[in-house]
C-alpha cells in the first residue's frame, strides 16, 4: 500500500495500543498455565504468530510440531527452548528477515547439549530434549534468547542457571520477563538461577499500554504536534519508558549523545526528533544490534530520513545527525518495517510537501490500526496506486 501524506500537526487524545513486548510474555505463561484472563489483548501479526506456535506446541500431535513464526523475532526466540523443553523440538518457519536474524547463542549451547539443528531456507529444524544445567549466554546479541531460556527452564527436571558473557543489553525486557513469570507462579533467583520442577499457575493480567509504539506520539510532539497520551504505567517494567527523558534532552539545546544500548527500537522516532533540531548536532550510539531487525534500521533510518532532507550519517553502531529546520516532501519506503513506517509518518508532520510512502501497509506487524489512529488525530493521508 502506498500513501500520500499531506503535511499536518498531529492533535487530540490517544492510548497508545497494548504493549507487544508484555503481550508476548503474558501469552505464553499463560498457556503454559493453562488458565487466567488476559484483558486488552490487542491482534497484531507478531501475537498472532505466537497465539499459532503455542496452539501448535501444546496440540498433542504426530512427530515435531510445525511452528510458524511469521517475522516475529520474540516468537522464534521465545518458542525454541520451549519446543526442547516440551515436545523434544519443532520445525520452525520465518518470513522475510525473521530467519536471517541471528540464532548462534542458541546453537552454541545445543552443540554443548548434542540438540541437533539445521537451517534450510525459511525454516530451522531442532531436535533433541532441553537439560537442566548452566547456560552460558551472551547478553549483547538479543535479550530475547535470555527470555526464551527463562519460560523452559522451570520446566525441567533439574536446576539450572544462565551465566551472561557480555553485558546485557535491553536489560528491561528481561525484568518484564522476570516481572510476568512470577505473577504466573514462576521464581527466578538472583541473577537467573532457575529450579526446576516449578508450575505455572493460572493467573488474570491487563497488557498495559506500550511505551515503544508510544514514541511515535512523544516525537510528534516535540517536533510540534499536541497528542495527549494516556493509558501509559507510570512505574512499567517496560524499558522503553525512557522515551519520555531521551524526547526531553532532545528538545534542549546543545550537542546530546543519547545511548540506545537498553531502548534500541526507540531509535527511528528518536532520530526523527534529532533530524529537526536546527543546527544541532544527536549521537545516538550503542546502536548495532538494529542492523538485524525488520530492516537494516541504520541503514534505513539514514536513508529514508535523507531522502526528506535530513542530514544523517551512519556508523557501524550509531547515527550522527545534524538538524534541519524542516523535512521537504518526497518519496520514500517503509523497507517493509513497521517502525520505519510510523518514523516517516511523523516526519511528514513537518515536511514542507506532501511525502509518498510506500510499504505503508507494514505497520500491521505491531499497530494495524496506526493509520487510523493517525487520521484520527489530524494525519492527511490518502491512498496512492
Amino acid at each position: 500500500m502506498t500513501l500520500e501524506i499531506t503535511p499536518a500537526r498531529l492533535k487530540g487524545d490517544i492510548t497508545p495500543p497494548p504493549s507487544k513486548s508484555q503481550a508476548h510474555r503474558l501469552l505464553i505463561a499463560s498457556a503454559l498455565a493453562g488458565g487466567g484472563t488476559i484483558e486488552n489483548l490487542a491482534a497484531s501479526q507478531d501475537i498472532d504468530a505466537t497465539r499459532r506456535c503455542l496452539e501448535a506446541l501444546l496440540t498433542p500431535s504426530e512427530g515435531l510440531p510445525f511452528l510458524d513464526c511469521g517475522e516475529s523475532g520474540s516468537t522464534l526466540r521465545f518458542c525454541i527452548p520451549l519446543a526442547l523443553a516440551l515436545r523434544d523440538g519443532g520445525v520452525f518457519v520465518g518470513h522475510g528477515r525473521l530467519m536471517a536474524r541471528p540464532q548462534q547463542p542458541y546453537f552454541d549451547l545445543f552443540d554443548r547439549q548434542g540438540i541437533s539443528y539445521r537451517q534450510e531456507g525459511d525454516r530451522l529444524i531442532v531436535a533433541g530434549r532441553l537439560k537442566a544445567g548452566v547456560f552460558p549466554l551472551r547478553g549483547d546479541v538479543s535479550s530475547q534468547f535470555i527470555t526464551g531460556l527463562l519460560y523452559a527452564l522451570p520446566l525441567l527436571e533439574g536446576d539450572s542457571e544462565i551465566t551472561l558473557t557480555s553485558p546485557l543489553e535491553s536489560a528491561g525486557y528481561v525484568d518484564l520477563t522476570v516481572d510476568v513469570l512470577s505473577r504466573f507462579g514462576i521464581q527466578i533467583e538472583g541473577a537467573y538461577r532457575v529450579r526446576g520442577g516449578q508450575t505455572y499457575r493460572p493467573a488474570d493480567a491487563v497488557v498495559e499500554s506500550d511505551y515503544t509504539q508510544a514514541g511515535v506520539y512523544f516525537a510528534a510532539n516535540t517536533i510540534g504536534s499536541a497528542v495527549e497520551i494516556h493509558g501509559l504505567a507510570p512505574y512499567s517494567k517496560q524499558g522503553d519508558r525512557v522515551i519520555e527523558n531521551y524526547c526531553a534532552r532532545l528538545a534542549e539545546p546543545g550537542t546530546v549523545t543519547l545511548d540506545v544500548s537498553q531502548c534500541p527500537d526507540l531509535v527511528p522516532a528518536l532520530a526523527v526528533c534529532a533530524a529537526l533540531r536546527d543546527g544541532e548536532t544527536t549521537h545516538i550510539v550503542n546502536a548495532a544490534r538494529l542492523r538485524i531487525k525488520e530492516s537494516d534500521r541504520l541503514e534505513t533510518t539514514s536513508g529514508q530520513l535523507t531522502r526528506l532532507g535530513g542530514k544523517v550519517t551512519q556508523g557501524a553502531d550509531s547515527l550522527t545527525i545534524t538538524g534541519v529546520s524542516a523535512f521537504t516532501g518526497g518519496q520514500v519506503s517503509a523497507c517493509n518495517d513497521h517502525r520505519i513506517a510510523m518514523m516517516l509518518a511523523v516526519a511528514a508532520t513537518r515536511a514542507t510537501g506532501p511525502v509518498v510512502l510506500e510499504e505503508a501497509q507494514s505497520v500491521e506487524k505491531s499497530y494495524p490500526q496506526f493509520w487510523r489512529d493517525y487520521a484520527a488525530l489530524g494525519g492527511k493521508i490518502r491512498e496512492v496506486p
